[in-house]
């Protein structure tokens, strides 16, 4: 089975400008997501996947693919459903493995581990998620609890915060299912794999990327410990 992973990387980011390039820990958001997969060693092909061409020399410094996006499929509007359509449609592959340059904080070994939790299960999707065992209410209802009764928080069944740090899809089921006029991204059967919360932290922001270099400074002082 011909597995690839694909990492988006869209130039004109709002919130934060240049998002993908933002330097976290001295080098760019993309470098870290590029390094990652190599590192998970799980993967035949790895890809960037951007609308901008700036993006094909960091794939090229470390002898990966680039895929270059058209235009349109790179603005503010663009959905990823789109840009992962079109992706398939020109880069054959049996599965797809998305790998967000904008979680940064999510391991080689996560990666790993995900990509054989998908490929070992019969799901045509796999989400990555966050498991939270706290109380959740959802439109002021309770999700995982109820209000007839307080129970301990660790006897609660986890909520599955989807992070999109990481995200499996098998191409031609997605295919099919778009050009059926469905969607793609929640198509077939679908499971849920669960990272590490911090893992699950996503750069959208100034603060976010704050807040990343601050974890990444203390994960980096445990591993030293």
């Amino acid at each position: 089975m011909k597995t690839i992973a694909m990492i988006p990387a869209r130039m004109g980011s709002q919130r934060l400008k240049k998002k993908n390039l933002a330097p976290l820990a001295g080098q760019p958001l993309i470098t870290h997501a590029i390094r990652k997969c190599l590192e998970a060693g799980c993967f035949d092909e790895i890809w960037v996947n951007s609308e901008d061409a700036e993006f094909a020399r960091y794939a090229e410094d470390y002898g990966v693919r680039f895929y270059q996006r058209p235009a349109e499929l790179g603005n503010s509007v663009a959905t990823s459903e789109q840009f992962i359509h079109d992706f398939l449609k020109n880069v054959p592959c049996d599965a797809v493995v998305q790998v967000h340059s904008i979680a940064p904080l999510l391991s080689a070994q996560e990666v790993k581990d995900f990509v054989a939790a998908f490929l070992a299960s019969d799901h045509d999707v796999m989400l990555s998620c966050i498991e939270d065992q706290i109380e959740v209410a959802y439109q002021d209802l309770p999700v995982n609890f109820t209000f007839a009764e307080k129970t301990n928080s660790q006897e609660l069944k986890p909520v599955q915060r989807i992070t999109w740090s990481i995200t499996g899809w098998r191409s031609a089921p997605y295919l099919a299912a778009v050009e059926a006029g469905r969607i793609g991204t929640y198509n077939g059967s679908i499971g849920f794999h669960a990272v590490n919360p911090i893992s699950g932290h996503v750069i959208k922001t100034q603060l976010d990327l704050d807040i990343a270099e601050a974890l990444m400074a203390v994960l980096s002082k445990h591993e030293g410990a």
